[in-house]
This record gives C-alpha cells, structure tokens and sequence, in this order.
C-alpha cells in the first residue's frame, strides 16, 4: 500500500446471516482513500453504507476481502465515529462530554479543558459549556459529538449521516464548522449521507453505491477549489454540473432499491 494511502479494500464483502436467510450487505468493494482525504458516500437506503463504516470502526467485521488500514501513530486512536443520532452523556455538561475521551486517556483536568474548549469554540457552543444537553436543541447536541470525535484526536474520521436529522438552517451551519475543523486538522474523513448537495460542498472525492447488495457504481471527484464558501459554491455553474452527474448515476440505483421494496 502507498504511503500516501490511509485505507485498502479490496473485493471487501460482507454477508449477514438471518433465519437461515443469507443477505450480502457489500459486494467486493475496491476502494482507496488517501490520508487527508474527505470521502464522502451516497447511495439508496439499505445499500450497506453504515455497515461499511462500521467495518472500518472496527464494530463489524468483513466476511471476506482484504482490509488495511494505515496508521502513522499507535498512540491515537485509529478511528472516531459521529453516528446518525444523539449520542452524548445527559448527565454530563457540554464540556464534559466534549473532554470525555481525554478523561479516560487519564490527561489532567487542566488539559483536558483547555483541548476541548478550543473545539467548543470551533463548533461555536462557547457560552454553553456548563449546559446540560436537555437545554440544548438538536443542532447543538450535535455539535458536541462533531467536537468530541475532533478531541479524541483520531487517524480517520467516520461520519453516518450526522446532520440527517436536523434543518436546513442547522444543517448548513454545521458543515461550514465541520469544513473548517476538518480543514484545519487535515484528517482522512469518510462521511454518509443523503444529501447530494451536501456531499458536493464537503467532498473531495464522492462514492456513489448500488443498490442492494452495495457495490461500488462510481467515484466521482470533486474539482472544487478549497477553502469552500457554501453560499458562493451553490451558485457555480461547476456545482450545478457535479449535481447532476451524481443524480444521473444515483437515480437508477433509487428505483431500483424502490422496486425491491414493493417485491418484498
């Protein structure tokens, strides 16, 4: 594997086995991600992309097929995961749960706080530090766990939908946080989600998946100068042209995940 290289999949498959009934979930996925790169992955509901993530997380294991993962430094952790939903501790203040990773590393109060208040200002929950999520909306609580992945300070970051459940509003305030944290920190970055648009603002390369069993259908890359501003991107004919490529090759692999529904 190339140095420049942070994960190898090759013909990486994965079979779940239920009642006796066999599901192929992936299907001989071959896929390189370059350290520092963000990835994101788009694809029809059930086509096995968060089962991909948590391979990779290390939460599932592959049936069969070849994976590496790269890591430069055995004292961080390999992989941090945002999942689609609310994850943070209610009994545990914004700052704490932010710190909580560094807590169980065992680092002095003082540090811990001092780490973690620069991502709570990053991810701007300065003035909420002594909150407690019950007194947070949607969006903030999910800010805590963007800033909480940041803090453990992982080799790569995997993402599940994170901003899925919130507005629009919210949403784009989160990604512009998210490129600038990410942009900062120069992790290999893989991200799900459903959004096209939002796959095109945060990418630099997006994965478009088949429908069930998941294989890879096509990675398409993101020429789109960085630093990105999200409101001036939306507007570039290139984006408007990116969109549509990625919808051309998406649509056929939503009917077709449409149309296995109704036959099941």
């Amino acid at each position: 594997m190339s140095p420049t290289v942070a994960i190898n999949m090759e013909k990486l498959t994965k079979i779940f086995y239920t009642n006796q009934k066999k599901v192929v979930a992936l299907d001989n996925i071959d896929l390189s991600v370059k350290e520092g790169e963000f990835l994101c992955i788009v694809g029809p509901s059930g086509c096995g992309k968060t089962t991909l993530l948590r391979i990779l997380a290390g939460l599932e294991k592959q049936t069969w097929g070849k994976l590496v993962i790269r890591s430069k430094n055995p004292e961080k952790p390999l992989t941090s995961m945002v999942f689609q939903g609310d994850s943070v501790f209610p009994w545990m203040t914004v700052k704490e749960n932010v710190a909580y990773s560094l807590r169980i590393k065992g680092l002095p109060k003082s540090e811990r706080l001092r780490i973690a208040g620069r991502y709570i200002k990053l991810m701007g929950l300065e003035g909420f530090a002594d909150a407690f999520p019950h007194q947070l909306s949607g969006g903030m609580k999910q800010r805590i766990n963007v800033a909480r992945a940041f803090v453990s300070d992982p080799e790569i970051l995997l993402m599940d939908e994170p901003f899925g459940a919130l507005d629009e509003q919210n949403r784009l305030l989160l990604q512009q946080e998210l490129l600038k944290i990410w942009e900062g920190s120069g992790k290999t970055s893989l991200f799900i989600t459903h959004s096209i648009d939002e796959a095109l603002v945060l990418a630099d390369r997006i994965m478009v998946m088949t429908a069930h069993p998941g294989k890879v259908k096509a990675i398409v890359p993101v020429n789109i100068p960085r630093p990105r501003d999200i409101l001036s991107l939306r507007s570039s004919p290139n984006f408007g042209a990116l969109f549509k490529q990625i919808w051309e090759l998406l649509q056929e692999e939503v009917l077709k995940a449409k149309s296995m529904e109704l036959k099941t």
